[in-house]
């Protein structure tokens, strides 16, 4: 599996896993029964439970060419449903590093931004020829690139979109917001001197 994201983030290379429907919600990505956990560690391996035990080792999340597959693509309102965070972490877990798709559920896009994993968008018509070579080249290799806007294999390439603001801080790394604050930590401690309540005195 991919080591998690950090930093800039202008390029995703791996092979694909297509994941063909529309409107799949965060339930159905992460069943509630498994929010109870106390750290998000093990989901990865809870990702789409209830999909893959019905499908007894069809769903494309079992099925062994999609192993070690590091971006998704998928089709229309990914990420619809309650707005909870296990859902990018527990597909991060598994191994996805990005994922394509017509459209995103807006919280689930922005909790997928906050793990510093780039969702990207093209037309229905990309989707389902992207979605195509997929299924029948899962070994193939895929370049998303945020500098050029491509989604490209060794013979294709198409274009697709992510907002200006989501891009820029992908690229910029200001996504990651713990890493910020650890590259500022001087200034962090100065600001923490200044505080009343961390030093014993009531600011007048």
């Amino acid at each position: 599996m991919n080591s998690f994201p950090s930093g800039p983030v202008d390029q995703v290379v791996g092979t694909a896993l297509a994941l063909i429907g529309e409107d799949i919600d965060t339930d159905r990505i992460i069943p509630a029964r498994f929010l109870k956990c106390v750290s998000f560690d093990a989901l990865g391996d809870q990702v789409f439970a209830d999909d893959r035990s019905e499908l007894n080792g069809e769903h494309p999340f079992d099925q062994q060419q999609f192993q070690g597959a590091s971006i998704l693509v998928v089709n229309g309102n990914f990420g619809c449903g309650s707005s909870r965070e296990h859902a990018p972490q527990a597909l991060m877990r598994w191994g996805i590093r990005a994922v394509v798709g017509i459209s995103f559920a807006e919280i689930f896009y922005g909790n997928c931004l906050a793990l510093g994993l780039p969702c990207a968008t093209a037309p229905a018509e990309t989707i389902a020829a992207l979605q195509a070579k997929v299924l029948t080249s899962p070994a193939l290799p895929w370049t998303l690139d945020l500098e050029t806007m491509t989604f490209a294999s060794a013979t294709d390439q198409w274009a697709v979109a992510v907002d200006s603001g989501p891009r820029q801080m992908l690229l910029s790394g200001r996504w990651d917001a713990t890493s910020q604050l650890l590259d500022q930590g001087e200034e962090v401690k100065r600001l923490m001197q200044l505080l009343p309540y961390l030093n014993g005195f009531i600011a007048q």
